[in-house]
């Protein structure tokens, strides 16, 4: 059987992730140090593994509603009042398979053939591929570190078009850890208003900011509430990621039309997880705090050593990763992780894996212990020696 004939052309045509490329590679590699993937190295809190625990040994497992159960959307918009000031009502949100699943939905409610979807990049890897998948153009709009990675007032009017439908706004953001402040968002909002543009606001970050800068919620932005749709999750900010659990919030027409999805695709979230994440986000913000400054620590630490080397690196107040240019190497930056991996197995990823725009740049995640860090750093530092101009 030609099964290249009966898989849809669409699907043979999308590119696989370029993060897993070089994890998979690493993981095969004996002595191999990995900065790929982007996943706390704490544990889950143990109230919230304890909950679950009691769950299992209970034997609630059985489904929940649809759109997640009613105690957890209470705690969730509980939470987004008293940490972002943000006000939404039980049917203006429902729980998801990761933020991952909401992306998608969201995506897929709203975008028709021939639409257009603007990608803030170099951003994470899944926005372009499911718009394609939609028959939609992606508009790309590439920031650069001069501006600390933020999206501009111009270049969004730039790349407005009577088809724009969509602008997806990843702060703060994977790969660069750049963020967009209050200042920033209410430029772009003055640009939004008065258009039919939505805007997809991936904020699973929004926990992990640093140097004194609190995250705000394009959201929270007067008009544009009614034109956003938040998505988040618990992967990130509570250690949470193998539990796969999201949510996303929106005005309730939006999302009455995303949960037909969810229902025909998903069904529910995973009973258990949610059970967990109502004792995280209700009991555990203290260890957020203890995460977000382990995170921060490491952060300043990562920066100085690779600036130090060589490597210029803007400094990123989100998330937990760095973007240093790797420019001055004379090498692109799928050489330069080629190169670092196969001569010091030490894997990174490259800037182009999250749009063209990153070409020039790798990633590299601080989620893992100082030692691992460490270590890692000293590997690029004898790397990059032989090579900087």
């Amino acid at each position: 059987m030609d099964y290249q004939k009966l898989i849809s052309d669409r699907i043979k045509g999308l590119k696989p992730s370029g993060i897993r490329r070089f994890f998979a590679i690493a993981n095969e590699m004996e002595g191999a140090i990995s900065l790929g993937v982007g996943e706390p190295d704490f544990k889950t809190p143990w109230a919230a593994r304890k909950e679950a625990i009691r769950i299992l040994e209970e034997g609630n497992t059985r489904y929940t509603a649809n759109a997640g159960m009613d105690e957890l959307k209470d705690v969730i918009s509980g939470y987004l009042k008293r940490r972002f000031d943000l006000d939404y009502a039980s049917d203006e949100l429902f729980v998801t398979v990761g933020g991952s699943e909401a992306i998608d939905l969201a995506i897929r409610t709203l975008v028709n053939p021939g639409d257009e979807v603007m990608v803030v990049q170099p951003s994470f890897v899944c926005y372009g591929p499911i718009a394609e998948i939609c028959h939609a153009k992606v508009v790309e709009i590439n920031t650069v570190a001069e501006n600390d990675f933020a999206l501009t007032a111009e270049q969004l009017k730039a790349a407005i078009t009577p088809k724009s439908k969509l602008l997806v706004l990843p702060f703060p953001s994977n790969p660069t850890g750049g963020i967009m402040t209050r200042e920033q968002l209410e430029e772009i909002a003055e640009v939004l208003r008065g258009t039919d543009i939505m805007v997809l606001s991936d904020e699973i970050y929004a926990e992990l900011t640093y140097g004194g800068k609190k995250h705000v919620s394009i959201a929270s932005i007067p008009g544009m509430r009614e034109r956003t749709i938040l998505v988040s999750g618990f992967s990130k900010a509570y250690a949470m990621t193998g539990w796969r659990l999201g949510y996303v919030c929106a005005p309730k027409e939006i999302t009455e039309q995303m949960l037909k999805l969810h229902q025909y695709a998903i069904m529910c979230a995973p009973t258990m997880s949610q059970y967990a994440a109502i004792v995280a986000m209700r009991d555990c913000d203290d260890e957020v705090v203890k995460m977000r400054e382990e995170y921060d620590s490491r952060r300043r630490m990562v920066v100085s050593r690779l600036n130090a080397m060589g490597l210029d690196c803007f400094d990123p107040l989100g998330a937990f990763y760095v973007f240093p240019s790797i420019k001055r190497t004379g090498m692109s930056s799928e050489e330069f992780c080629e190169k670092l991996l196969y001569s010091k197995k030490v894997a990174v990823v490259p800037g182009n894996a999250f749009g063209d725009s990153g070409e020039g740049h790798v990633r590299m995640c601080y989620a893992y212990s100082v030692e691992h860090l460490t270590e890692a750093l000293d590997k690029i530092e004898e790397f990059v020696k032989d090579y900087i101009k």
